[in-house]
């Protein structure tokens, strides 16, 4: 039986060349960066040597990019911080972002009483860009903006330039959740400037627990983690330096080869989409996953024609990884909080799964999934 992994925007398989980078400063570099002695200063040398290759991919400086444990302690360090010490007293924010947004600005709300605009999306799951206008405007309060560059289930991408103009009129600050784009959406802090961004490793073939978050250069921050003065005294802990280098490494491949990787993982996604659309009638798309202009290349939302609770489960026992998009295939009591702000009842009673697509993976293997769907639902139907 095959092997497949089409749920790469869960994480996705550590690069054969960062496994051998990582197992290199392992075996040969192991001192600890904040020690004064000859290993501690080559340790050292790498972590702050990955720092500039990140800023230097990002057009931002290195003194900006402070290493985390992944993106969501980026997001809880940014978010805490521009409530406790940059004087921001609301945020606005989408039903639709990450959990660690959402959870972390309805724990901002609770222990300090910001207030907490949450916009409305539409059937697409695109922003009210009005709205935030509105909103903004409608009020004195300093105010953070919190948008997502690129949605994790649906792949759509937030319209960065205009949130940014947006926010710049009003004099808002603007965090963008980058963690799903990186590796996937090219963007440059020089020509967008957005005041903080956040990534994590294993969405573009690196280390899963480590990550960074990119702060712009005059925004005080102060630790979430206590007990040292490391990065910068943003982040209290001894720097998981094989993971930054691997990481590091991670990110130059992603984003030296971006382009070819683009056109490659485009051309699965949508070979995907024309051959379901055949063997599925009546299958539908969620969000903009299906537009090659308005979503990122490498997430497709399916909606399947009926619900099917044990959909994921039958492709599982095929040896197909995929991700379930609402509860009857989840387990969960509540399902995709992402689907339910934008299917209908009816909608949101199909079975809806994304599939999520890497530099490693194949048209064989495509073949094979719709195959495996095809007798699923040939078996339902007969059944």
């Amino acid at each position: 039986m095959q092997k497949i992994y089409f749920d790469n925007a869960a994480t996705t398989p550590l690069d054969k060349e960062v496994i051998k980078a990582m197992a290199d400063h392992m075996l040969n570099n192991f001192g600890n960066p904040s020690s004064s002695h000859e290993f501690g200063r080559k340790a050292k040398a790498e972590v702050e040597m990955a720092r500039k290759n990140i800023a230097r991919y990002f057009n931002c400086s290195a003194s900006e990019v402070i290493f985390t444990a992944g993106g969501s302690e980026a997001d809880n360090l940014i978010l805490f911080n521009a409530v406790k010490n940059l004087g921001v007293e609301r945020i606005i924010s989408s039903a639709i972002e990450h959990h660690a947004v959402l959870h972390t600005t309805e724990a901002l709300q609770k222990d300090f009483s910001i207030e907490l605009d949450i916009l409305p999306v539409d059937h697409q799951g695109e922003i009210d860009y009005d709205m935030l206008k509105k909103l903004l405007a409608g009020s004195e309060k300093k105010t953070l903006v919190s948008l997502m560059q690129v949605n994790n289930e649906l792949g759509n991408i937030l319209n960065i330039d205009t949130v940014i103009e947006v926010c710049k009129e009003h004099g808002a600050l603007f965090h963008s959740d980058t963690v799903q784009g990186i590796g996937h959406v090219s963007f440059d802090l020089e020509k967008s400037p957005i005041d903080f961004v956040t990534a994590s490793a294993h969405k573009f073939h690196g280390p899963k627990g480590v990550g960074f978050a990119i702060i712009k250069k005059g925004l005080k921050i102060e630790p979430i983690l206590h007990g040292g003065e490391q990065e910068m005294g943003a982040r209290a802990g001894t720097e998981n330096t094989h993971s930054i280098v691997g990481m590091d490494k991670a990110l130059s491949l992603a984003m030296d080869n971006y382009e070819a990787d683009k056109a490659y993982i485009s051309g699965l996604k949508q070979y995907f989409i024309e051959q379901i659309k055949n063997s599925v009638e009546g299958v539908r798309f969620n969000g903009l996953s299906a537009d090659a202009n308005k979503s990122t290349f490498h997430i497709v939302n399916v909606r399947f024609p009926r619900q099917m609770s044990m959909l994921l489960f039958n492709l599982d026992l095929k040896g197909i990884a995929a991700s379930g998009g609402s509860a009857c295939q989840s387990g969960s009591s509540k399902g995709s909080h992402v689907l339910a702000a934008i299917l209908n009842e009816e909608e949101s009673k199909h079975t809806s799964v994304r599939f999520s697509f890497s530099k490693f993976n194949t048209k064989e293997e495509i073949d094979y999934v719709i195959d495996a769907i095809d007798k699923i639902f040939s078996k339902k139907t007969k059944s």
